[in-house]
């Protein structure tokens, strides 16, 4: 049986930012509801410029969750 490896990440469920697992507040929006159960990740370097932020709904930089819960 394959033995299960650990995201380096968990993800904050209310804004989808990765954060390190030790990690008890969202730094973006000071959640403190996370998941390991996250999929897909893109990386703002510019939430201002970027035209994936804006139809992301994404307003600062950093690593993000594509999507939750598989």
């Amino acid at each position: 049986m394959p033995r299960q490896v650990r995201k380096p990440f968990k993800a904050c469920t209310k804004c989808k930012l990765l954060v390190p697992h030790e990690v008890t507040v969202c730094p973006s929006c000071g959640s403190s509801s996370f998941t390991e159960a996250w999929s897909g990740m893109v990386v703002i370097v510019d939430a201002e410029k970027s035209q994936l932020a804006k139809a992301l709904g994404i307003a600062k930089p950093g690593r993000y969750a594509l999507k939750l819960g598989t």
